[in-house]
């Protein structure tokens, strides 16, 4: 499926005490990731929203492998894992120097009515740009 990386550099306020990436902020480079991933394929967050879209995370896990630090570019690669129904899927590797994997995660989203609040099938526009 399709994959696409962003590279971010660590912020000093992105560290903790001991001079790594605090493990919370990882659920953020996850987000910027997914967020470029839909836009590289013609599709932005405002626009769902605007259509009466939202898409909540209902699942998030991260494997740690070893720690970023500040000043360090990373790369965030997101892939979708399979084409979606209800549900959206994305995997991820954040990776340092040298293609080093850092953290290892994924997100499960779901595709909900902004006014009924219920879950609901991709919408078809999404799914074409999907298959493109």
């Amino acid at each position: 499926m399709k994959t696409h990386e962003i590279s971010i550099r660590i912020r000093y306020g992105e560290t903790d005490q001991m001079g790594v990436v605090y493990h919370g902020n990882y659920a953020q480079f996850l987000e910027m990731g997914r967020v470029e991933w839909l836009r590289n394929i013609g599709i932005s967050y405002r626009s769902m929203e605007e259509e009466g879209i939202m898409l909540p995370v209902v699942s998030l896990k991260l494997d740690y492998k070893k720690p970023a630090r500040y000043d360090d570019v990373i790369r965030v690669v997101t892939s979708l894992r399979s084409e979606p129904g209800v549900k959206i899927e994305f995997d991820y590797e954040i990776l340092g120097k040298n293609d080093e994997v850092l953290t290892l995660g994924n997100t499960v989203l779901v595709f909900v009515d902004k006014r009924t609040g219920k879950p609901m099938r991709c919408p078809g526009h999404i799914l074409e740009k999907i298959r493109e």
